[in-house]
């Protein structure tokens, strides 16, 4: 099922913290992207349906700087083919000694209406990405062009990601601390779920910061919570 305006508003609104503990609920354990972090936190968050980009280790003779003269070039059709709305997810073996990409092919990405870009990888022009609107997550910084390790093998297949797995149409989310990825059949009940577990825990911390015990009252084993949490969301209008 396609990702609705509404879920995708809902993703927006919740943490990655959130959804991972949602997806543990349903015994899903690996589905956060590890060791990427956001080029530019002020992009805001990124929602979109995963479209993905792979690359395997280089074979000198097979990869020259030549091989971008061809406009069929995975990288390259990746930038051009991934739709608007979407992630653009690349697999680059967690190798972050030469680029998956730079500032030019993210802008293109940006002004296609594509709703965020990550790598395991490492991305190169970081300051420039960095003053882009659209969200970007690396591993680190990585100056030299992707051609001298990585070669772009395949487009739009399943991938693994930071050991995360990857399939096309899966919906990637993406906040101030990493990527997550949701499996699509999932992404909507998934936004539903974290959307109350976010109401809750805004009523925690507000009881928290004004001097209450975590004891009975996260988890809501004291009887008396509920009813308090009740009436907390009908005077917040949660």
């Amino acid at each position: 099922m396609p990702l609705s305006a509404a879920t995708r508003d809902k993703l927006k609104k919740v943490s990655t913290a959130t959804l991972t503990t949602a997806l543990f609920k349903r015994g899903l354990r690996n589905q956060w992207i590890q060791n990427v972090q956001p080029i530019n936190p002020s992009a805001g968050p990124m929602v979109g349906e995963a479209f993905t980009l792979r690359y395997m280790p280089a074979r000198e003779d097979l990869n020259p700087i030549s091989v971008f003269q061809d406009r069929a070039h995975p990288q390259r059709k990746a930038v051009e083919d991934c739709p608007a709305g979407a992630v653009l997810v690349i697999d680059s073996r967690q190798d972050a000694r030469a680029a998956s990409a730079g500032a030019i092919l993210v802008s293109r990405l940006m002004v296609r209406g594509v709703a965020g870009v990550v790598t395991d990888g490492g991305f190169r022009d970081t300051p420039e990405i960095a003053e882009l609107a659209i969200p970007a997550y690396h591993q680190r910084p990585a100056a030299p062009t992707n051609l001298t390790l990585h070669q772009a093998i395949d487009i739009n297949v399943p991938i693994g990601c930071g050991d995360a797995p990857v399939f096309p149409g899966d919906v990637v989310v993406g906040d101030a601390e990493g990527v997550v990825i949701l499996p699509a059949h999932l992404a909507a009940e998934l936004a539903d779920e974290a959307t109350e577990m976010t109401a809750f825990e805004d009523f925690v911390m507000e009881k928290v910061l004004d001097g209450r015990s975590i004891l009975g009252l996260y988890p809501p084993t004291d009887p008396k919570t509920n009813g308090e949490y009740a009436e907390w969301r009908k005077v917040n209008r949660r």
